[in-house]
């Protein structure tokens, strides 16, 4: 498969869907532990002025590009990116594979009530689907006891619904305790499979504005962060491509 690309210092896996699946079917094979990640505008703003989320990104095993605004900065740069990974996708076509693969997974984060309805969700659509067990993201005055928790249960695949970079820490600081195989942060999935909030339509899924559909549902929480850091992004596109421009 193609070698990752550099964007903005970032260095991301320019993979298909099916072959971000099927590279993660054969590391599971192969006894190889996995932390994956996908980057939208958002994280690629924050990732540039934040050491702690840079760090943690920059560990995990496999990196996707999520938002439609860094796949179409990417073409801008010249950078041959067939598709973009979106994270809930990925998350669904996991929950099938483990279903295929008989491998037990775990759910971790969000509110109780979230989670819990994810997890009745989630066994709806994939009826054979081995759901090992389940946790609230609120857990940080009890952390150890969570990774036994999750390394008891005998799950293969945990995803993570935290909030950046704490997700991203989490796995790497209790990689070889949690005795799972892969790990993904997966944003606002549980939200979503929970119907707590609903996922843009899939035309604006395609024009790139899946983040002014979630600033209509939380206007006041996403309003000021879309607008700044997409913004930003657009200033440090601008600037990378003069960079590329000026070396040649």
């Amino acid at each position: 498969m193609r070698p990752p690309i550099q964007m903005m210092g970032v260095p991301m896996h320019p993979w298909t869907m099916k072959e971000t699946v099927e590279e993660i079917a054969r590391r599971l094979d192969a006894g190889l532990f996995t932390q994956h990640a996908v980057v939208n505008v958002a994280k690629m703003v924050n990732i540039q002025r934040d050491p702690a989320l840079r760090n943690a990104v920059l560990r995990c095993d496999i990196i996707n590009i999520d938002g439609m605004g860094v796949l179409w900065g990417a073409w801008l740069l010249g950078l041959d990116v067939p598709e973009r990974v979106a994270g809930i996708d990925l998350f669904y076509r996991l929950l099938a594979l483990a279903e295929e693969r008989e491998d037990p997974v775990f759910f971790l984060g969000a509110e109780s009530e979230v989670v819990i309805r994810a997890v009745e969700r989630a066994q709806k659509i994939y009826p054979r689907l081995i759901i090992a067990g389940y946790h609230h993201g609120y857990f940080w005055d009890n952390e150890e006891e969570v990774v036994r928790k999750i390394s008891d249960s005998g799950a293969r695949m945990l995803f993570v619904a935290i909030t950046s970079p704490k997700k991203e820490q989490f796995i790497a600081r209790w990689q070889k305790q949690l005795g799972v195989g892969f790990a993904m942060g997966v944003g606002g999935a549980f939200d979503i499979m929970a119907g707590k909030t609903k996922r843009a339509p899939n035309w604006m899924q395609k024009m790139g504005l899946e983040w002014f559909y979630r600033i209509v549902q939380e206007p006041q929480r996403m309003w000021k962060r879309y607008l700044v850091t997409n913004s930003l992004f657009v200033w440090m596109l601008l600037r990378e491509k003069l960079g590329k421009r000026n070396k040649v």
